[in-house]
């Protein structure tokens, strides 16, 4: 077994299978739904038949695949996704806010990325409140910036 990459610590989501696992030891999906819930008895998200799953596929920096559930091989160079239109929707589950936080910084240009975190902080403390949107901001401003 691949231990996971050194940046995925900082780079995923704190329950994203990443953070304990390598590549090609999950799947990448490009967006969460029901049939990827999250499992708190493993600690990420896992399909109906147990598959550790990635929803985010532009923060893991791997293209959507069944690395595990098919098979399929990790890329070597692959670009780093884009967030996807879907990505940029505010999200129902607070644990997907951080997701929601890092697609919008990327999308948004680097002129109106002031803008872009006022509008974030705005809409996310009216959804999840101004202590869960303030940690989320913490965790994705201290490393989404540093990579601007």
């Amino acid at each position: 077994m691949s231990a996971p990459l050194p940046h995925w610590r900082e780079q995923t989501c704190v329950v994203c299978p990443a953070q304990q696992m390598g590549p090609g030891q999950f799947d990448v999906v490009d967006r969460p739904g029901p049939e990827f819930a999250y499992r708190p008895d493993v600690g990420w998200r896992a399909t109906d038949a147990g598959v550790a799953v990635c929803v985010h596929p532009f923060r893991v920096g791997l293209p959507a695949g069944r690395y595990a559930s098919a098979g399929e091989p990790v890329p070597d160079h692959a670009p780093r996704p884009a967030p996807t239109s879907a990505a940029l929707e505010l999200p129902v589950d607070v644990m997907d806010l951080e997701g929601w936080l890092v697609a919008v910084l990327r999308d948004a240009p680097a002129e109106q990325i002031f803008t872009a975190v006022a509008r974030a902080e705005r809409l996310a403390a009216e959804r999840f409140g101004a202590k869960q949107t303030v940690k989320a901001l913490r965790r994705v401003l201290s490393v989404e910036l540093a990579n601007r």
